[in-house]
């Protein structure tokens, strides 16, 4: 019992000083999001939008933003698909990802009302955000980009990279990071080549990253670990991912780690 006590004490001690449900809007669309930030950082420090992937605001996209606000950062747990509306399996969470694909106006729009939610927190400097996302999170954060949004960093893992519009990649203001699994099958080396072809005639700043032995969802624990089902936990690449992020972040926003 004392153990439990004592593992629970550390875990307090760990987590941030504020992390909450928090709601704001798009147009009449009401969403619930997620924000964490450590209380004691004094002043203003960079923000950072995390998009959820396909199966909406979890614990693991909650976990996310605790991590970051324990690096110094403000983070917000973006909700795309809009308060209550949270899949319960893959089949529902395919429609309800496949509503956005066909809109990307609305995706970018919700992606846009987050960050917009982020810039007016009084924690945050306005000058100094980012975005970051999984999956169906991660092509949410591209196109975010893409729409001219002022961000200083772009960071997507296994996320989905065909765009609509690619020559709206000349919009991206910011520095942008990928983070793949070398095996992935559902983001296919054509979509990786595409993207990269993409990116080069916008004249974008970009790097790519591909984990050797990972296929999709390799961050994400509860894809399991069985890569011949095409997606899986990895924990070397999720390892690696993370710290290739925390890297970018302190390059992007002024050259030192938080």
């Amino acid at each position: 019992m004392k153990r439990l006590f004592a593992l629970a004490a550390l875990l307090a001690f760990a987590l941030p000083a504020s992390a909450r449900v928090v709601e704001y809007k798009q147009g009449d669309a009401v969403l619930q999001g997620y924000i964490s930030y450590d209380e004691s950082v004094t002043g203003k420090r960079p923000g950072i939008v995390v998009i959820h992937d396909w199966m909406g605001v979890t614990d693991d996209t909650r976990m996310r933003t605790e991590m970051l606000a324990r690096l110094g950062y403000v983070a917000l747990a973006a909700d795309i698909y809009g308060k209550g509306v949270r899949p319960k399996n893959n089949e529902e969470a395919q429609a309800e990802a496949g509503k956005f694909y066909k809109d990307r106006g609305l995706l970018r729009a919700r992606g846009k009302a987050a960050l917009d939610f982020l810039m007016s927190r009084p924690e945050v400097d306005p000058s100094q955000v980012a975005v970051m996302g999984y999956c169906f999170g991660g092509g949410a954060s591209l196109e975010l980009a893409m729409s001219g949004a002022p961000l200083k960093g772009v960071v997507t893992f296994h996320g989905s990279l065909p765009t609509a519009t690619p020559e709206d990649a000349k919009n991206i203001r910011g520095k942008v990071l990928v983070l793949h699994g070398a095996d992935d099958p559902f983001v296919k080396q054509a979509d990786v080549t595409a993207f990269m072809d993409e990116m080069r005639k916008a004249g974008v700043d970009w790097e790519l990253v591909q984990y050797s032995g990972a296929v999709h969802g390799f961050t994400v624990r509860r894809s399991g670990n069985d890569p011949s089902k095409g997606m899986a936990y990895n924990p070397e690449a999720d390892r690696r991912s993370w710290q290739a992020m925390k890297d970018f972040f302190a390059e992007v926003f002024g050259g030192k780690e938080m």
